[in-house]
């Protein structure tokens, strides 16, 4: 079976290998503050989704007060360095990954200030945004829009879906209902963003039936989804799904059972859809369950063996 893999698109897109520099806006999430609820997502670690990204500062290591254009330079170059080793001679751009927490929720001229810094590394070809589709007013888009067309560069948004079954999403505490996807993905679309929804396979208590019912309905999304990331249920230490794992045993896939799921989803897919992620890994201090997971190397390969051999 051949999929459309992201580093083939970035190769065709951009000429060159590309990596992606994990980094923070600052933003916070309504469903941490309070506004839509407190807590997060069941699965979502303290950290958010980005583990690994840089911390966002606000003073350096001498205790001095930096701007935030200072901050970005520091995140990128941090960064660059984590992933130098990786570069060998080659010919290379990044991508500027903004993936902790909601990435526009936040005032958008601070935001902007973050973003145009970002967009003008001359090294950085994009941007990509990981957000909420509750989060997304016009006047976010109206700047971000503003940006690509001023700097010529493309911006991703990636959008937290995880699901469209409602009593999952409801029971891991998403906080928002499938019509409010809808219509942030109808309005992205609009002003032709190239958007990214995440998919969690493993959810507690849905069936194989839900989770190819969600990639089933991404994949026939009009205008068409550019990306999707298929990830790997993690149960992380601190979080509410931890004491759920723990009060109840929820099933977690054996690595035969991933793959066997992943295929079935990848078969779902139009071609076009470039596939960005098929597994995940938990930061291994945090990883309760699965913990197969935590040799990548493996994971990995026995993944891609059983595409090929599908």
């Amino acid at each position: 079976m051949k999929i459309n893999t992201l580093s083939e698109y970035l190769k065709k897109t951009y000429g060159c290998k590309v990596y992606k520099l994990s980094l923070q806006s600052g933003c916070t999430c309504p469903n941490r503050d309070g506004t839509i609820g407190r807590g997060g997502c069941t699965f979502c670690s303290e950290g958010g989704s980005g583990d690994f990204a840089s911390f966002f500062l606000t003073k350096d290591a001498d205790g001095n007060a930096i701007t935030i254009e200072e901050n970005i330079d520091m995140q990128i170059e941090s960064a660059k360095e984590k992933v130098a080793s990786k570069l060998k001679g080659q010919d290379h751009k990044y991508i500027a990954y903004f993936q902790s927490f909601t990435n526009t929720y936040g005032d958008p001229k601070i935001l902007e200030r973050i973003y145009r810094q970002a967009l003008s590394h001359p090294e950085i070809v994009a941007l990509s945004i990981g957000t909420r589709p509750d989060c997304l007013p016009d006047e976010i888009l109206s700047m971000l829009e503003s940006l690509r067309d001023e700097y010529g560069k493309d911006i991703w948004i990636e959008l937290g879906l995880q699901t469209v079954n409602e009593e999952s999403a409801r029971h891991f505490r998403r906080g928002y209902k499938l019509p409010v996807f809808e219509d942030a993905y109808g309005r992205l679309k609009e002003r032709d963003f190239v958007v990214i929804v995440h998919v969690i396979l493993g959810l507690p208590g849905e069936s194989e039936e839900d989770m190819l019912s969600s990639v089933k309905y991404l994949a026939g999304l009009t205008p068409s989804l550019d990306g999707i990331k298929l990830q790997l249920l993690h149960v992380l230490k601190g979080t509410d799904l931890a004491k759920e794992f723990e009060e109840t045993s929820f099933h977690i896939f054996t690595l035969e059972e991933y793959c066997d799921i992943v295929v079935k989803c990848l078969k779902l897919l139009p071609p076009e859809i470039v596939v960005h992620r098929i597994t995940g890994d938990g930061p291994k201090r945090l990883l309760i369950a699965p913990l197969w997971s935590a040799n990548k190397k493996v994971v990995l390969n026995t993944i891609n063996k059983a595409i090929k051999d599908a």
